[in-house]
C-alpha cells in the first residue's frame, strides 16, 4: 500500500471499460460488416461479454505455497492475463500496518486498491487475487496491468520488520513468478512501488535491503531452474 496511508491513495485503475485492443478488434469487425474474428481475439473477448464469465476454480492459487483469501472485486479488473496484457515486472510493497490490516481493506470495496499477494514476518503468504487479473495495486494504469503486485507487512521507517523469513518466502515467490512469465531477474523489472511513475508512495522505503533481495531471488530462480531440469531428465 505504501507509506502515504492506508487508503486507496490514488492507486485505483477506475477505467474498466474494454481495453484498447479489445475496440480496435471491435472496430475492424463492424468495420469489416461479415468478417470473423480470429480465433485467438476471440479467446481473449469472449468473456467480456455481459452475463458470460471465464471459468475459474474457486480458492485456486498460482503460488503453491499461499493461502486463498479473495479481495473485493471492487479493487481488482478481471482480465486473461499474460494473453490480453503481457506481464513483464513485478512490483514491491509494504503495507504501512500489519498482515491482519492489509488483508482486512483488501477485502474492503470502499478501499479501491489491493495486491495480488501479501507476505506476513513470519514468511506466510496469501493470496488474494488471480494472477491473470489485474489488481489495483501500483497507482498507474499500465503498470497495474504489465505487473504482479506483492504487499510485505509492516512499516517503511522500522527495518526489523523486514524480517529473514519474509525476504525469504517473498523471494522465493518473486523467483517463481518471473519464472512464470519470462521476467528478467534485474531492478528493471522488479522495482518498489516508489518506482512507479506518477506514484506519491515512497516503499518498500529505505530500509528495504534490494541486494540482499535480488540475490534471494536469483538464488531462488537458479534453484527452481535446476529443478525443474531435474524432474525433467528424471522423466525422460
Amino acid at each position: 500500500m505504501g507509506a502515504r496511508s492506508r487508503s486507496a491513495s490514488g492507486s485505483k485503475d477506475t477505467d474498466r471499460r474494454i481495453g484498447r485492443r479489445a475496440l480496435i478488434i471491435g472496430g475492424t469487425a463492424a468495420a469489416a460488416g461479415t468478417a470473423v474474428l480470429a480465433r485467438d481475439a476471440l479467446g481473449r473477448l469472449w468473456w467480456r461479454v455481459p452475463g458470460v464469465d471465464k471459468p475459474r476454480e474457486a480458492g485456486a492459487v498460482d503460488y503453491g505455497g499461499a493461502r486463498w483469501v479473495a479481495a473485493s472485486d471492487a479493487n481488482w479488473r478481471r482480465a486473461d492475463r499474460p494473453d490480453d496484457y503481457g506481464v513483464d515486472m513485478v512490483v514491491i510493497h509494504v503495507t504501512q500496518g500489519s498482515f491482519d490490516s492489509a488483508v482486512k481493506v483488501f477485502q474492503d470495496p470502499a478501499h479501491g486498491a489491493a495486491s495480488h499477494y501479501v507476505v506476513r514476518k513470519d514468511g506466510h503468504i496469501t493470496q488474494m487475487i488471480r494472477e491473470l487479473d489485474v489488481a489495483y495495486h501500483a497507482g498507474n494504469r499500465d503498470y497495474n496491468e504489465r505487473s504482479v503486485g506483492i504487499e510485505h507487512e509492516g512499516f517503511v521507517d522500522r527495518p526489523q520488520d523486514f524480517t529473514d523469513a519474509m525476504y525469504a518466502a517473498s523471494a522465493r515467490l518473486t523467483a517463481e513468478i518471473c519464472a512464470r512469465y519470462g521476467i528478467p531477474v534485474d531492478r528493471k523489472h522488479i522495482i518498489g512501488h516508489v518506482e512507479v511513475p506518477g506514484t506519491d508512495h515512497t516503499d518498500p522505503g529505505p530500509h528495504w535491503d534490494w541486494d540482499r533481495y535480488m540475490e534471494l531471488v536469483r538464488r531462488a530462480r537458479t534453484a527452481g531452474t535446476a529443478e525443474t531440469a531435474g524432474a525433467a531428465e528424471s522423466a525422460s
